[in-house]
């Protein structure tokens, strides 16, 4: 398989501004390159639908995989979901499904996640929380699969038999 790219886009408020650091970027920037995947673009942005629409808008095509870190929660400045959802074009369930069930009576506040999965084109988007547990917890389930996932963008054909 030839090498394949990422990006990760930290959506927080406090961290756009300076006022907090990011962790759970550069956590989710650790774990692609541990399967070999090159990280071409990491950039942090202001929580709200429209700031995630356009970003994810202006990096989908450029990279095989967008992983969001941040924004998924319960409070009302946590709107990445929807910002996904305004651009992606087919949803992608079980990679949020699988990430939300794999902390269940482990983590309680796992299910409070709203993150969801989909494609823009060739490019597989997935919203992961914010925190460094909630990063590290999501990619450890779904990282096996995101390499065929992305192949199967790339490729546009699958032999589920080999």
């Amino acid at each position: 398989m030839s090498e394949r790219t990422a990006a990760v886009v930290t959506v927080s408020d406090r961290v756009s501004a300076g006022t907090a650091e990011d962790r759970s970027g550069p956590a989710a920037i650790a774990l692609l390159e541990s399967i070999d995947l090159a990280v071409l673009e990491y950039r942090v942005i202001p929580d709200g639908v429209d700031s995630v629409a356009t970003t994810l808008l202006e990096i989908a095509g450029t990279v095989d995989l967008i992983l969001t870190t941040g924004g998924t929660g319960l409070t009302p400045r946590d709107l990445t979901p929807e910002g996904t959802k305004a651009v992606l074009e087919r949803e992608a369930p079980g990679l949020a499904e699988a990430m939300r069930s794999a902390t269940f009576g482990d983590n309680p506040h796992g299910m409070l996640s709203r993150g969801v999965a989909g494609t823009v084109g060739a490019t597989l988007i997935v919203n992961l929380p914010g925190s460094v547990k909630g990063v590290q917890e999501s990619l450890a389930v779904i990282l096996p699969a995101l390499k065929h996932g992305i192949e199967l963008l790339v490729r546009g054909t699958s032999d589920h038999n080999v």
